[in-house]
């Protein structure tokens, strides 16, 4: 596809796009991996901590311990977007601060806080719910097609 972008290009243009290619600066695709892993797996081992201190002082088992869990990250994570501490973490770590539950509540309070101006309903309740409804409709989409898929793979 790039070179049928090219073609299309006068030759001065094509020659600007070369030198600009070469000029560019290499992505330290290692580098970003790592931090990525690094702060994903930071935030996954926080969790297993939360769990694990509800089971053993919460008096929850394995299954009753797990949404209070998610719930307490929920808040830390709101809490750090809302002193712009978690946005500096998913600069520096990219995608490892993106994946667990904590990205989805950073960006849904991320579009709360930056709306807030414009009111509690049209502002921050329409616009929180921007990044959410997709979400929502791909998962349960998804979650439909699996079970439909196990369903047909099991036989019944």
């Amino acid at each position: 596809m790039a070179n049928k972008k090219l073609k299309k290009l006068t030759p001065v243009q094509q020659e600007y796009q070369k030198v600009a290619k070469r000029r560019e600066p290499k992505r330290p695709v290692l580098l970003n991996t790592v931090r990525a892993f690094l702060v994903g797996g930071v935030i996954c081992t926080l969790g297993q901590g939360i769990q694990q201190a509800m089971i053993r002082w919460g008096g929850f088992d394995e299954k009753q311990a797990s949404n209070p869990t998610v719930a307490i990250l929920i808040l830390i994570s709101v809490l750090l977007t809302s002193f712009g501490v978690y946005d500096k973490i998913g600069q520096w770590a990219g995608a490892g601060s993106a994946v667990p539950v904590t990205g989805f509540a950073n960006s849904m309070a991320s579009a709360a806080i930056e709306h807030r101006s414009e009111g509690i309903v049209l502002g921050v309740g329409g616009n929180m719910f921007k990044m959410a409804g997709p979400v929502i409709v791909f998962g349960t989409a998804a979650a439909f097609f699996v079970a439909l898929i196990r369903l047909i793979l099991k036989g019944g």
